[in-house]
């Protein structure tokens, strides 16, 4: 019945669904080109055992792919079966939901995975049957995994067979240890310049201004916010906090008060008949949000992201809970916690913060995340008409721009909402790695409708990066798998100043001359 309605929808393609419907196909994060595998025409692998050598339609790669996102039906159960905890947020930030074995398995799978990316390059790769047995191996100390000591090795044998076996699977996105968040220069520049010293310099003395003039901090935010003093400037620029600098701590500890209160007042309702599919479906999506990256599997961080979600949803019933939402928590999350963590941001033990740190860092969190959907809330409402006109805005804006890619995509059936609705949906987080994703956030900010209206043309301008790449894809499914996990593992702020600039001068060109993109 599943694989009937995905493909009833596809053929009735001028509609979307009120939901969010997963991209099928789609992993995350995205695939390192590097790790790529190049085989001769006759000995390419026949992928999913398709009849023909290429999908002609997208039903066709649907059904190959139709378990990319799948939950296993026993998991639901276990869910429905667990009680709900009776434990309550405010004084103190104790579990409020208690995790299925499936998905307490989900870090420790990770970390295994991690352990031999981390490893220098080489030709041998664990087969299915060492993978599971080196999970076996893991040990969990105070909620992290550990990997014991008696790792079995790879004979020789093992290792062809691997080979055999992987050759026979789709490639797997591999996110290597120069993907951490704390990675900000992919170009490996000195951490710290003159120029770099002397913007940084400039942003402090806006803030400390008594009255911050937040027309020149959003002109010096457009090209990057410094580390130091991102988060305070993301509270202004996002419209948390005035620009009267002696009401800020005012306002900031009425606007705590007031989304624990939410908490005290809607929380405990999220088992009620009203309100628990909501609930299970932030449990289910919250494990997948950024599934490599350790800090976000952890019990306490998970708990903070549901109460964030479900408060957000319960808030606001036009569109209520969408899949995607919980990726827009992370950029912000991330961010006020590197108030006070230095490095290694992606391993910390938040538990380890004073409760007083956590509840801010979760509630600053909460009201930025807030503004920022109040502008784009459209993208999730019934039917998601916001969604909807901005696909259609971006075909028609590449039609002008790049007539080639344009005209290649008809030639081989691929829709655009078939890859761009994620773009829209998650912007573009599923594409790019968090730290690039922060990056970009800085000049959405520093926009007047940056998250709104300069998106569409960072993503025509991303579109347009991959040119060569997608001109060089003759099947549906080449191009499908290409636009779904774009290669931009190793992206820095040089890569994602580029686009920037480019996406600029798109909307510098088409955004005050809309007859030039429209036939």
């Amino acid at each position: 019945m599943a694989t009937e309605n995905r493909i009833n929808f596809w053929r009735r393609n001028a509609k979307v669904p009120g939901s969010v419907q997963p991209v099928y196909g789609a992993q995350h994060p995205p695939l390192d080109p590097r790790l790529r595998r190049t085989y001769p025409k006759d000995t390419k692998p026949k992928f999913n055992n398709l009849k023909s050598k290429k999908a002609s339609s997208f039903h066709e790669f649907a059904r190959s792919t139709n378990d990319a996102w799948d939950i296993d039906d026993e998991e639901d159960e276990d869910f429905l079966a667990t009680p709900a905890p009776t434990s309550s947020l405010p004084s103190g930030l104790h579990s409020t939901a208690t995790q299925n074995p499936q998905q307490q398995n989900l870090a420790g799978d990770t970390e295994s995975r991690l352990s031999h990316r981390v490893s220098p390059p080489s030709s041998e790769a664990p087969n299915l049957q060492d993978v599971q047995e080196e999970d076996a191996d893991c040990e969990h100390v105070n909620g992290k995994v550990v990997k014991s000591n008696s790792e079995a090795h790879l004979g020789p044998s093992s290792v062809r067979s691997m080979l055999q076996k992987q050759q026979s699977l789709p490639v797997r996105s591999i996110i290597p240890l120069v993907a951490r968040i704390s990675d900000q220069n992919a170009s490996g520049a000195p951490p710290m310049t003159v120029r770099e010293k002397n913007r940084l310099d400039k942003f402090k003395q806006l803030l400390a201004s008594p009255n911050t003039d937040l027309e020149e901090l959003r002109k010096h935010s457009w090209s990057g916010i410094p580390i130091e003093v991102r988060p305070i400037t993301w509270r202004l620029l996002s419209g948390y906090l005035p620009a009267n600098k002696e009401r800020r701590e005012l306002v900031l500890k009425r606007k705590r008060e007031e989304y624990f209160g939410f908490i005290e007042q809607y929380y405990n309702s999220r088992t009620d008949e009203h309100y628990k599919d909501t609930y299970r479906q932030i449990h289910i999506d919250i494990p997948r949000t950024n599934p490599l990256i350790p800090l976000f599997q952890q019990p306490v961080v998970q708990e903070v992201f549901e109460r964030i979600l479900f408060i957000w949803a319960i808030r606001h019933p036009a569109s209520g809970y969408v899949q995607g939402i919980n990726d827009l928590v992370t950029p912000f999350f991330v961010v006020f916690l590197s108030e006070f963590v230095t490095e290694d941001v992606e391993n910390f033990d938040v538990a380890a913060l004073p409760l007083d740190t956590q509840r801010n860092i979760e509630a600053d969190s909460f009201w930025c995340m807030s503004k920022l959907l109040d502008g784009i809330q459209d993208n999730y409402t019934f039917a998601q008409p916001g969604i909807q006109n901005k696909v259609k805005a971006l075909e028609e804006l590449v039609s002008r721009i790049d007539e080639d890619i344009h005209n290649h995509f008809k030639k081989y059936e691929v829709e655009y909402l078939q890859f761009a609705f994620r773009w829209m949906n998650n912007l573009l987080m599923r594409e790019l790695p968090l730290r690039c994703t922060i990056r970009l956030w800085d000049t959405y900010q520093a926009e007047a409708e940056g998250f709104s209206h300069f998106h569409l043309y960072v993503c025509a301008a991303f579109l347009i990066e991959w040119r060569k790449e997608i001109l060089s894809m003759v099947d549906f499914q080449g191009l499908l798998m290409l636009l779904q996990n774009v290669p931009t593992i190793h992206w820095g702020n040089e890569e994602v100043g580029l686009l920037l600039a480019e996406a600029y001068r798109l909307k510098y060109m088409f955004a005050d001359a809309p007859s030039h993109y429209k036939r």
